[in-house]
């Protein structure tokens, strides 16, 4: 591949997270001019230019799929969907909390919102394949807390699932621009691996509710399941 058209790629710093990656794609995308259809560069080319890991591309890649910007075409490549820039594709919303406990509050708020109606959505709009997906990830949640007592990535994987299934590709979005403000109810907040662990047993539950279509049912255990995290940050930062 030609030198220039990796010229407004740069090498990342060592710690740079998966947004960077993402930042860097779609400023990448702007400036060389890329239009929906246009292919990227190899995997192999990206990480070179960047100075990353696959596991980092690929994150990246993940997260601006969901932002419906990119598609990957198995044995042909990653291909742009629709046009973008730096200024439009990563836009973190952010607040400025006096304390964790605050920002915990603050954020649960909105996963109130979010996933009590994506959980209906998924009830009522689930398909096989994706009851199998929230299947195969809730046997995982719950090997990963039998056998370490915390959930924490299985626990987030289990509810991409149940966004996934509600049809509406929006949710995933706002997680998407969100992520930073939810994964820390999955990296046990309070220095405590027993955060939110009392609400382990609604997951399945809310799962069975999705399984049976039973949208009444998936949003009282969602609301279950936040309820307990809301109890648990005001015990744990008392």
């Amino acid at each position: 591949m030609a030198r220039d058209a990796l010229a407004s790629l740069a090498a990342l710093p060592p710690l740079g997270r998966a947004d960077q990656v993402a930042e860097a794609l779609s400023r990448h995308i702007d400036e060389a001019h890329l239009k929906p259809g246009d292919r990227l560069p190899t995997e192999r080319a990206l990480m070179q230019a960047l100075g990353i890991g696959r596991s980092s591309l690929r994150e990246a890649v993940s997260q601006l799929r969901a932002l419906g910007v990119l598609e990957t075409r198995i044995g042909s490549g990653i291909y742009i969907r629709k046009p973008v820039s730096a200024r439009t594709v990563h836009l973190p919303l952010s607040i400025e909390p006096r304390d964790l406990a605050g920002g915990l509050l603050l954020t649960l708020e909105v996963r109130r919102g979010v996933e009590i109606e994506a959980s209906m959505a998924a009830a009522r709009r689930r398909t096989p394949e994706d009851i199998a997906r929230i299947e195969t990830a809730l046997d995982e949640m719950e090997r990963v807390h039998l056998r370490e007592g915390t959930s924490g990535a299985a626990d987030l994987a289990f509810h991409l699932t149940v966004y996934d299934a509600s049809g509406n590709p929006l949710f995933r979005q706002v997680l998407e621009q969100l992520r930073g403000h939810f994964e820390r109810f999955w990296a046990q907040p309070f220095d405590r691996p027993d955060f939110a662990g009392r609400s382990f047993p609604f997951h399945r539950r809310l799962f069975e509710a999705i399984r049976d279509g039973d949208p009444k049912a998936a949003a009282a255990h969602t609301r279950a399941i936040l309820d307990i995290v809301e109890e648990d940050i005001r015990e744990m930062s008392r």
